[in-house]
Protein backbone atom coordinates (compact mmCIF):
# COMPACT_ATOMS: atom_id res chain seq x y z
CA UNK A 1 0.00 0.00 0.00
CA UNK A 2 1.19 3.40 -0.41
CA UNK A 3 1.69 5.94 3.09
CA UNK A 4 3.01 9.14 4.13
CA UNK A 5 5.74 7.90 6.18
CA UNK A 6 7.75 10.44 8.83
CA UNK A 7 11.71 10.08 7.85
CA UNK A 8 12.84 12.18 10.30
CA UNK A 9 12.03 14.95 12.92
CA UNK A 10 12.03 18.07 10.78
CA UNK A 11 10.01 20.16 8.42
CA UNK A 12 7.68 19.38 6.03
CA UNK A 13 9.90 17.70 3.71
CA UNK A 14 10.77 15.05 5.52
CA UNK A 15 7.50 13.28 4.61
CA UNK A 16 7.69 10.87 1.90
CA UNK A 17 5.07 8.77 0.22
CA UNK A 18 6.32 5.07 0.07
CA UNK A 19 4.97 1.43 -0.42
CA UNK A 20 4.55 0.17 2.88
CA UNK A 21 3.69 -3.14 3.84
CA UNK A 22 -0.13 -3.73 3.82
CA UNK A 23 -1.54 -4.14 7.69
CA UNK A 24 -3.42 -7.52 8.50
CA UNK A 25 -6.48 -7.41 11.48
CA UNK A 26 -4.94 -8.85 14.43
CA UNK A 27 -7.23 -10.25 17.55
CA UNK A 28 -9.51 -7.47 18.47
CA UNK A 29 -8.73 -5.44 15.22
CA UNK A 30 -10.57 -4.01 12.25
CA UNK A 31 -8.32 -3.44 8.94
CA UNK A 32 -9.85 -0.45 6.99
CA UNK A 33 -9.82 0.79 3.58
CA UNK A 34 -9.36 4.34 4.22
CA UNK A 35 -11.76 7.17 1.86
CA UNK A 36 -10.24 10.10 3.37
CA UNK A 37 -7.97 11.33 6.44
CA UNK A 38 -7.85 14.00 8.42
CA UNK A 39 -5.19 16.84 8.40
CA UNK A 40 -4.21 18.25 11.80
CA UNK A 41 -1.90 20.58 13.67
CA UNK A 42 -1.00 17.41 16.11
CA UNK A 43 -0.04 15.65 12.59
CA UNK A 44 2.91 18.63 12.87
CA UNK A 45 3.92 18.05 16.05
CA UNK A 46 4.59 14.67 15.57
CA UNK A 47 6.24 15.36 12.95
CA UNK A 48 8.81 17.93 13.89
CA UNK A 49 9.24 15.46 17.40
CA UNK A 50 6.87 17.28 19.89
CA UNK A 51 2.99 16.42 21.32
CA UNK A 52 1.95 12.62 21.13
CA UNK A 53 4.15 11.43 18.14
CA UNK A 54 5.90 7.67 18.05
CA UNK A 55 9.40 7.22 19.71
CA UNK A 56 11.06 7.38 16.92
CA UNK A 57 11.15 7.97 12.79
CA UNK A 58 9.74 6.41 10.52
CA UNK A 59 6.52 5.99 10.95
CA UNK A 60 3.22 6.87 9.17
CA UNK A 61 1.92 9.74 10.17
CA UNK A 62 -1.72 10.74 10.94
CA UNK A 63 -4.41 9.63 13.55
CA UNK A 64 -7.92 10.56 12.12
CA UNK A 65 -9.69 9.34 9.03
CA UNK A 66 -12.59 7.43 7.85
CA UNK A 67 -13.35 4.67 5.61
CA UNK A 68 -14.93 0.65 5.57
CA UNK A 69 -14.20 -2.07 7.04
CA UNK A 70 -12.20 -4.75 5.26
CA UNK A 71 -11.65 -7.23 7.60
CA UNK A 72 -12.00 -7.76 11.17
CA UNK A 73 -10.27 -10.01 13.57
CA UNK A 74 -10.70 -12.51 16.26
CA UNK A 75 -12.84 -11.71 19.04
CA UNK A 76 -14.37 -8.63 17.00
CA UNK A 77 -18.16 -8.83 17.49
CA UNK A 78 -19.21 -4.86 17.33
CA UNK A 79 -18.00 -4.44 13.86
CA UNK A 80 -18.39 -6.05 10.42
CA UNK A 81 -16.93 -6.31 6.77
CA UNK A 82 -18.75 -3.53 5.02
CA UNK A 83 -18.82 -1.46 8.17
CA UNK A 84 -18.10 2.87 7.16
CA UNK A 85 -16.09 3.74 10.24
CA UNK A 86 -14.29 6.71 11.59
CA UNK A 87 -11.23 7.21 14.21
CA UNK A 88 -9.34 9.70 16.11
CA UNK A 89 -6.68 7.37 17.53
CA UNK A 90 -5.45 5.43 14.76
CA UNK A 91 -1.22 5.94 14.09
CA UNK A 92 -0.44 5.97 10.49
CA UNK A 93 -3.80 6.66 9.10
CA UNK A 94 -2.13 9.08 5.95
CA UNK A 95 -2.05 5.35 4.30
CA UNK A 96 -4.68 3.37 1.78
CA UNK A 97 -4.70 0.73 4.57
CA UNK A 98 -4.85 0.54 8.66
CA UNK A 99 -5.30 -1.83 10.84
CA UNK A 100 -6.75 -0.90 14.71
CA UNK A 101 -8.16 -1.78 17.55
CA UNK A 102 -12.17 -1.89 17.19
CA UNK A 103 -12.74 -0.07 20.19
CA UNK A 104 -11.58 3.07 18.52
CA UNK A 105 -13.85 2.96 15.34
CA UNK A 106 -17.19 4.67 15.76
CA UNK A 107 -19.92 4.09 13.09
CA UNK A 108 -20.56 6.69 10.31
CA UNK A 109 -24.14 7.64 10.58
CA UNK A 110 -26.20 7.04 7.30
CA UNK A 111 -26.54 10.74 5.67
CA UNK A 112 -22.83 11.28 6.95
CA UNK A 113 -20.24 11.18 3.63
CA UNK A 114 -16.75 9.08 5.03
CA UNK A 115 -15.01 12.74 3.63
CA UNK A 116 -17.61 14.61 5.90
CA UNK A 117 -16.88 12.07 8.88
CA UNK A 118 -13.18 12.51 9.15
CA UNK A 119 -13.00 16.18 8.67
CA UNK A 120 -15.13 16.82 11.60
CA UNK A 121 -14.34 13.65 13.76
CA UNK A 122 -11.11 14.61 15.79
CA UNK A 123 -12.04 18.53 15.52
CA UNK A 124 -15.77 17.96 16.24
CA UNK A 125 -14.94 15.91 19.15
CA UNK A 126 -12.43 18.51 20.38
CA UNK A 127 -14.67 21.15 20.23
CA UNK A 128 -17.53 19.46 21.73
CA UNK A 129 -15.72 18.44 25.05
CA UNK A 130 -13.80 22.29 25.42
CA UNK A 131 -17.29 23.31 25.20
CA UNK A 132 -19.34 21.07 27.41
CA UNK A 133 -17.19 19.89 29.57
CA UNK A 134 -14.02 21.86 30.24
CA UNK A 135 -15.81 24.51 30.59
CA UNK A 136 -19.44 24.29 30.24
CA UNK A 137 -20.70 26.72 28.82
CA UNK A 138 -23.50 28.31 30.16
CA UNK A 139 -26.42 31.28 28.28
CA UNK A 140 -25.24 34.52 28.61
CA UNK A 141 -21.44 33.78 28.72
CA UNK A 142 -18.70 35.59 27.53
CA UNK A 143 -16.30 33.23 25.28
CA UNK A 144 -13.35 34.14 23.55
CA UNK A 145 -12.48 32.20 20.91
CA UNK A 146 -8.88 31.87 19.11
CA UNK A 147 -8.57 31.19 15.65
CA UNK A 148 -12.00 31.03 14.93
CA UNK A 149 -11.91 30.45 11.56
CA UNK A 150 -9.70 27.46 12.02
CA UNK A 151 -10.78 23.55 11.67
CA UNK A 152 -11.74 23.63 15.76
CA UNK A 153 -12.45 27.33 16.08
CA UNK A 154 -15.51 27.03 13.82
CA UNK A 155 -16.77 24.04 15.19
CA UNK A 156 -16.37 25.22 18.68
CA UNK A 157 -17.71 29.01 17.71
CA UNK A 158 -21.41 26.96 16.44
CA UNK A 159 -21.17 24.79 19.45
CA UNK A 160 -20.70 28.10 21.97
CA UNK A 161 -23.39 29.82 20.22
CA UNK A 162 -25.81 26.66 20.70
CA UNK A 163 -25.53 26.97 24.14
CA UNK A 164 -26.23 30.83 23.93
CA UNK A 165 -22.84 32.19 24.46
CA UNK A 166 -21.38 36.14 23.77
CA UNK A 167 -19.07 35.34 21.03
CA UNK A 168 -15.89 37.19 20.67
CA UNK A 169 -13.80 35.83 17.91
CA UNK A 170 -10.49 36.08 16.62
CA UNK A 171 -8.98 35.91 13.20
CA UNK A 172 -5.87 37.38 11.35
CA UNK A 173 -7.22 38.25 7.94
CA UNK A 174 -10.66 39.81 6.86
CA UNK A 175 -11.74 36.89 5.19
CA UNK A 176 -11.00 34.76 7.96
CA UNK A 177 -13.44 37.53 9.50
CA UNK A 178 -16.28 36.69 7.18
CA UNK A 179 -15.73 33.01 7.91
CA UNK A 180 -15.97 33.66 12.02
CA UNK A 181 -19.43 35.85 11.51
CA UNK A 182 -21.11 32.89 9.73
CA UNK A 183 -20.43 30.41 12.09
CA UNK A 184 -22.21 33.34 14.40
CA UNK A 185 -19.46 35.34 16.05
CA UNK A 186 -21.19 38.09 17.79
CA UNK A 187 -17.55 40.18 17.75
CA UNK A 188 -14.49 39.69 15.51
CA UNK A 189 -11.35 41.32 16.38
CA UNK A 190 -7.71 40.84 15.55
CA UNK A 191 -5.58 39.12 18.09
CA UNK A 192 -3.82 42.01 19.21
CA UNK A 193 -7.21 43.55 19.87
CA UNK A 194 -8.32 41.67 23.05
CA UNK A 195 -9.04 43.86 26.26
CA UNK A 196 -8.10 43.75 29.40
CA UNK A 197 -11.60 44.77 30.64
CA UNK A 198 -13.44 42.15 28.51
CA UNK A 199 -14.34 39.69 31.23
CA UNK A 200 -14.28 36.41 29.48
CA UNK A 201 -15.92 33.73 31.23
CA UNK A 202 -13.53 31.82 29.24
CA UNK A 203 -10.60 31.82 26.82
CA UNK A 204 -10.42 28.97 24.36
CA UNK A 205 -6.75 29.33 22.81
CA UNK A 206 -5.47 26.96 20.57
CA UNK A 207 -2.83 29.82 19.87
CA UNK A 208 -0.72 29.73 22.50
CA UNK A 209 2.62 31.88 23.04
CA UNK A 210 1.33 34.52 20.51
CA UNK A 211 -2.01 35.10 22.94
CA UNK A 212 -1.60 33.89 26.20
CA UNK A 213 -0.76 36.74 28.17
CA UNK A 214 -3.81 38.76 26.67
CA UNK A 215 -6.05 35.99 27.09
CA UNK A 216 -5.34 35.53 30.74
CA UNK A 217 -6.01 39.58 31.23
CA UNK A 218 -9.25 39.13 29.24
CA UNK A 219 -10.87 36.75 31.97
CA UNK A 220 -13.33 38.08 34.54
CA UNK A 221 -12.56 36.98 37.97
CA UNK A 222 -12.63 33.09 38.17
CA UNK A 223 -12.57 32.75 34.71
CA UNK A 224 -11.10 30.00 33.01
CA UNK A 225 -8.15 29.46 30.73
CA UNK A 226 -8.24 26.59 27.99
CA UNK A 227 -5.15 26.18 25.98
CA UNK A 228 -5.80 23.66 23.94
CA UNK A 229 -3.52 23.89 21.50
CA UNK A 230 -0.02 26.08 20.63
CA UNK A 231 0.35 26.70 16.88
CA UNK A 232 2.16 29.24 18.21
CA UNK A 233 4.56 28.08 20.00
CA UNK A 234 4.25 27.21 24.01
CA UNK A 235 3.96 29.75 26.46
CA UNK A 236 6.39 30.81 28.91
CA UNK A 237 5.58 28.84 32.52
CA UNK A 238 3.40 29.92 34.83
CA UNK A 239 3.59 30.60 38.32
CA UNK A 240 0.69 29.95 40.10
CA UNK A 241 0.92 33.54 42.01
CA UNK A 242 0.07 35.15 38.68
CA UNK A 243 -3.50 33.54 39.15
CA UNK A 244 -4.67 34.25 41.99
CA UNK A 245 -5.55 38.27 41.42
CA UNK A 246 -8.24 36.83 39.92
CA UNK A 247 -8.58 33.65 41.33
CA UNK A 248 -8.24 32.51 37.56
CA UNK A 249 -8.53 28.48 36.75
CA UNK A 250 -5.82 27.24 34.20
CA UNK A 251 -6.19 23.77 31.99
CA UNK A 252 -4.65 21.99 28.91
CA UNK A 253 -6.85 19.78 28.30
CA UNK A 254 -6.36 16.56 25.56
CA UNK A 255 -8.47 14.59 23.63
CA UNK A 256 -7.04 11.19 25.02
CA UNK A 257 -8.94 12.29 28.87
CA UNK A 258 -12.03 13.34 27.49
CA UNK A 259 -12.32 9.72 25.50
CA UNK A 260 -11.30 7.43 27.97
CA UNK A 261 -13.03 4.68 27.17
CA UNK A 262 -15.49 3.77 24.73
CA UNK A 263 -18.83 5.11 25.99
CA UNK A 264 -17.28 8.23 26.36
CA UNK A 265 -15.60 8.35 22.71
CA UNK A 266 -19.19 7.28 21.27
CA UNK A 267 -21.18 9.90 22.96
CA UNK A 268 -18.98 12.67 21.84
CA UNK A 269 -18.88 11.30 18.43
CA UNK A 270 -23.25 10.98 18.50
CA UNK A 271 -23.16 14.35 20.11
CA UNK A 272 -21.22 15.86 16.77
CA UNK A 273 -23.19 13.40 14.31
CA UNK A 274 -26.37 14.87 16.11
CA UNK A 275 -25.41 18.20 15.76
CA UNK A 276 -24.55 17.88 11.83
CA UNK A 277 -27.87 15.42 10.98
CA UNK A 278 -29.68 18.27 12.70
CA UNK A 279 -28.22 20.90 10.79
CA UNK A 280 -26.80 22.40 13.24
CA UNK A 281 -23.36 21.95 12.86
CA UNK A 282 -21.81 23.24 9.79
CA UNK A 283 -18.42 21.59 8.63
CA UNK A 284 -16.14 23.54 6.07
CA UNK A 285 -13.25 21.63 4.04
CA UNK A 286 -10.92 24.41 3.72
CA UNK A 287 -8.61 22.16 1.23
CA UNK A 288 -8.55 18.69 -0.28
CA UNK A 289 -5.57 17.33 -1.33
CA UNK A 290 -4.40 14.00 -2.84
CA UNK A 291 -2.34 11.31 -0.53
CA UNK A 292 0.81 12.11 -2.37
CA UNK A 293 0.09 15.95 -1.15
CA UNK A 294 0.56 15.76 2.17
CA UNK A 295 3.24 17.82 2.54
CA UNK A 296 1.87 20.58 0.91
CA UNK A 297 -1.16 20.35 3.41
CA UNK A 298 0.80 20.59 6.38
CA UNK A 299 2.72 23.62 5.11
CA UNK A 300 -0.74 25.75 4.20
CA UNK A 301 -1.92 23.88 8.08
CA UNK A 302 1.57 25.10 10.01
CA UNK A 303 1.61 28.59 8.20
CA UNK A 304 -1.86 29.45 9.24
CA UNK A 305 -2.76 30.26 5.54
CA UNK A 306 -5.99 27.52 5.54
CA UNK A 307 -9.21 27.74 6.76
CA UNK A 308 -11.92 24.52 7.95
CA UNK A 309 -10.00 21.11 7.84
CA UNK A 310 -7.63 19.84 4.95
CA UNK A 311 -8.39 16.55 4.01
CA UNK A 312 -6.35 13.96 2.42
CA UNK A 313 -8.48 11.90 -0.37
CA UNK A 314 -6.70 8.72 -0.68
CA UNK A 315 -9.59 6.30 -2.30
Amino acid sequence: MQAIVVTAHGGPEVLELRDEPAPEAGPGQVLVGIETAGVNYRDVYERVGGGDAPSAPPFVAGIEGAGTVQAVGAGVETVAAGDRVAWVGGQGSYAEQLALDADKVVPVPEGVSCEDAAAVLLQGITAQYLATSTYPVAEGDTVVVHAAAGGVGLLLTQIVKLRGAHVIATTSTPEKAELARAAGADEVIGYDDLRDDTGAAVVYDGVGQATFDASLAALRPRGTMVLYGAASGQPDPVAPATLAAGSLFLTRPGLAAYTADRAELLARADAVFGWMAAGKLDVRIGGRYALADARRAQEELEARRSTGKLVLQVA
